[in-house]
């Protein structure tokens, strides 16, 4: 193995963490000694690489970095490391499958996310799932969001595709979905 951890602009060395398959003491020593400050092994719920990311920074940085870990997008507030979503004043309460396809689907505003991606990402590249796993979660999800499916606030479905987080903002007392702009870079993907 090569070192890893390339030089930031002024020399100083960049903090690492390694992602492996393999949780095997061997392979976690061979990162470690190839300059890795970190070690995750996948699969992992999303929110141990952040947790793992902050600390890696405040050991790194001290206090010069800081990052709150909320994703907010229109009135949907997802607390990554408290694990709570907020969709207006109210408090959903999701389960850990929930919260995980919700921060995808939310950390990818606009772009369509396959039921293959979803798949490898939450379940891991090995699970074999049934057909309808994906979409049975993504109806779960829309039920607590309160989301109509033939008016999605927060997730539309692209036929034949996936599915596709909808981007939302406050313009004064209307909320407003930025679909046209989307629908026009959703040829790219």
């Amino acid at each position: 193995m090569e070192q890893i951890g390339a030089n930031a602009a002024g020399g100083a060395r960049l903090p690492v963490i390694a992602l492996t398959r393999r949780g095997d003491l061997k392979t976690k020593l061979a990162a470690f000694e190839c300059g890795a400050d970190d070690i995750l092994t996948s699969p992992f719920a999303p929110e141990e690489p952040l947790a793992r990311l902050l600390a890696l920074l405040r050991r790194s940085y001290g206090d010069a970095v800081t990052f709150k870990p909320v994703i907010k997008l229109g009135d949907l507030d997802i607390d990554i490391l408290n694990r709570t979503v907020r969709a207006g004043t109210s408090e959903l309460h999701l389960t850990s499958l929930e919260e995980s396809l919700l921060y995808l689907l939310a950390a990818n505003p606009g772009r369509v996310i396959t039921r293959e991606e979803i798949l490898d990402t939450l379940w891991g590249v090995d699970y074999v799932a049934e057909s309808s796993v994906v979409d049975r979660q993504i109806r779960n999800l829309r039920a607590r969001l309160q989301d109509d499916l033939r008016q999605p606030r927060f997730i539309a479905t692209v036929p034949g595709r996936g599915y596709r987080f909808l981007l939302t903002f406050t313009d004064g007392s209307q909320t407003c979905q930025a679909t046209e702009a989307l629908d026009a870079t959703s040829s790219d993907d």
